[in-house]
């Protein structure tokens, strides 16, 4: 599988992640987000995305969980009431998985759970 954003060939795996984190822009998240049924990306929408990547990108291939991106969020939004409920609503296919999609990092293998 791959996508055609702006006349480039991006590779991607069979479930649609990108096979190399350096072929991520702006206008791939935004392909990817379309493609998953995501409209339009929102200021928490990028946010949730940036610090995936650099969780990603900065800490040794670090993909955290729904309770790590609770906590970050609720500390990038100051909003200590946050539950991973509005953050389903950003990213309704799970926003760890999802959201890690968007973000054009590798597919996790972790299976769930804390």
């Amino acid at each position: 599988m791959s996508y055609e954003i702006n006349g480039k060939t991006i590779e991607s795996n069979a479930n649609g992640y990108l096979m190399n984190v350096d072929d991520w822009d702006e206008a791939v998240a935004k392909a990817i987000a379309k493609q998953e049924g995501i409209e339009e990306l929102t200021q928490r929408h990028w946010d949730l995305l940036n610090y995936l990547r650099d969780e990603y990108i900065n800490n040794a291939g670090h993909q955290p969980n729904m309770r790590n991106i609770v906590k970050a969020m609720q500390t990038k939004w100051n909003d200590k009431k946050l539950e991973a409920k509005s953050l389903y609503e950003l990213f309704p296919g799970n926003p760890d998985k999802q959201g890690s999609k968007v973000a054009g990092l590798p597919e996790s293998k972790r299976k769930g759970g804390y």
